[in-house]
């Protein structure tokens, strides 16, 4: 062979990686490819076997054949021969904006739960998981969902977060995620739920309206749990009377909890009671009054406030009537250097400045986060055999979200309100069924605020026979309290088997 050819030759042999080394970016990516990684498993609820396979992945979800993200998923389906359309499906997800679906995930949906020390500190590393008996993978299948910027889901391509970071674009490539999802494992037919938590209740109520609207495809269930719904009534601090009346009735559960009452109460449901109504028909009109409040009126109520929040009358007159729930929680154990938990009451922690007019940090977090972080990755990692090698983001905080809304009638508000999309969709959807469960020591959602977006439902009297509600002695997430992880999931359980037609 002459020395010529040999030249030749090698020159066209090295074609291929030449052009490679001298392409741009765009001409050597690869396309970007779905992902699921199935492993089997078995777990014992109500003292039977469930077969189940656990796949952890994404979808690739694309704009114009283009793709624009990522989104993460963990779906439990249970083995069996069950025919197409008999297993209903539960699609869950947490809040934030910003969090990925791991609290959730471990605390009490999954086949495998954290073990953490209730309303106090987890045990130090080893983290702890066990079996979840509480687990309503046997009733139904379960896709823990990751938002975009949260778990495995990110944005690709020319596609950037804000493109998904806000209340209309989070709901959009949500409902975007499920419809794939159904579509592409053959679910048109099964009984279909959706449940969130906290932000989650912004998110399932805009879901509910636009799954129905926008894809045509109707829920059986909605499970909305600790909900932020209405952002002028369920965030207190910001100059509004409102939430301040429907954040007193959790001042008053958490000072029953720590004995800071004088006169506790032997039972803490009547106690609530009566101060909601206290909140909602003096102390709400003695606020709309403003700064024209007659002194003695205005110290009277100052009494009535502090007897039920376990404080003083001069903390409330010096506060003009008006404290945030983060003032309180500074200002309850303060002679203690203590302060209580936002996330869950019951929760308690050094105070890092006792002087500080609101709270240094949340006591729930440094509590239980580690503990589920940890349990979370050990479990992912080891017992799903997944992730070792790609980041998986517990949250997208801080994230610049979006705060802006348009209702089923296209108006756009001037504060974030889905109390008219949920109440579309269930005038509109006459089989869907509303679950609200929520703790009486949550001060992130608090109860009170919860009893007000019931009542401000605008439906007819018959869809109000379609909502269940559920109250349990424990915080935002309730299922962190022993004694209400088994009412939780027979709760959880009725609701998900009622709400499917015989």
């Amino acid at each position: 062979m002459s020395k010529l050819l040999i030249l030749v030759l090698t020159w066209l042999l090295a074609l291929p990686a030449l052009a490679e080394e001298n392409a741009g970016p765009d001409s050597t990516a690869k396309a970007p490819k779905p992902v699921a990684h199935t492993t089997e498993h078995q777990v014992t609820i109500d003292g039977d076997r469930i077969d189940y396979t656990a796949t952890v992945g994404w979808l690739i979800m694309e704009e114009d054949d283009e793709p624009i993200a990522r989104f993460g998923y963990t779906a439990y389906h249970r083995e069996g021969d069950y025919a197409p359309g008999e297993r209903p499906i539960v699609f869950a997800f947490n809040g934030g904006p910003g969090s990925s679906s791991l609290w959730l995930h471990m605390g009490i949906l999954g086949p495998e739960r954290v073990v953490v020390n209730d309303a106090g500190y987890a045990d130090p590393p080893p983290a702890k998981r066990l079996d979840n008996e509480y687990s309503i993978i046997d009733v139904a299948d379960l896709i823990m969902v990751d938002p975009v910027g949260t778990g495995f889901s990110k944005p690709l391509g020319e596609a950037e977060g804000e493109k998904f970071w806000g209340v209309d674009q989070d709901i959009e490539s949500v409902a975007a995620f499920i419809k794939q999802y159904i579509s592409e494992n053959g679910l048109w037919a099964s009984p279909k739920f959706v449940l969130g938590e906290s932000y989650g209740g912004i998110r399932g109520a805009g879901l509910a309206h636009h799954l129905q609207s926008r894809h045509g495809m109707n829920l059986n269930g909605l499970i909305l749990v600790s909900p932020f719904i209405d952002t002028a009534a369920g965030r207190d601090g910001g100059g509004l009377d409102l939430p301040h009346a429907l954040f007193l009735p959790s001042f008053a559960a958490t000072a029953w909890y720590h004995d800071a009452l004088d006169e506790k109460p032997d039972d803490l449901e009547p106690f609530l009671a009566e101060v909601e109504e206290f909140a909602l028909n003096e102390y709400l009109p003695a606020l709309t009054a403003g700064y024209t409040i007659e002194l003695a009126r205005k110290r009277e109520i100052a009494e009535r406030a502090a007897g039920y929040t376990g404080t003083s009358t001069d903390y409330w007159m010096k506060a003009d009537l008006r404290v945030d729930h983060q003032q309180f929680l500074q200002e309850l154990k303060r002679n203690d250097r203590l302060i209580a938990g936002r996330i869950d009451s019951r929760f308690i922690g050094p105070a890092v400045n006792p002087l500080s007019e609101s709270m240094d940090y949340d006591p729930f977090f440094p509590s239980v986060g580690p503990a589920y972080t940890a349990a979370f990755f050990d479990y992912l990692h080891n017992e799903l055999e997944f992730g070792r090698e790609e980041e998986y983001k517990t949250t997208a905080w801080p994230l610049d979200w979006e705060w802006s809304h348009r209702d089923p009638d296209g108006r756009r508000q001037v504060a974030v309100n889905l109390l008219p999309d949920l109440s579309r969709a269930m005038i509109m959807n006459p089989g869907l069924q509303l679950h609200i469960q929520q703790g009486y020591y949550d001060l992130a959602t608090p109860f009170a605020a919860t009893n007000y977006y019931i009542r401000h439902l605008d439906i007819p009297v018959e869809a109000r026979q379609r909502i269940r509600y559920d109250l349990y002695p424990a915080g935002h997430m309730m299922y962190l309290h022993e004694e209400s992880m088994q009412a939780y999931r027979d709760d959880l359980a009725a609701f998900i088997l009622g709400a499917i037609p015989e």
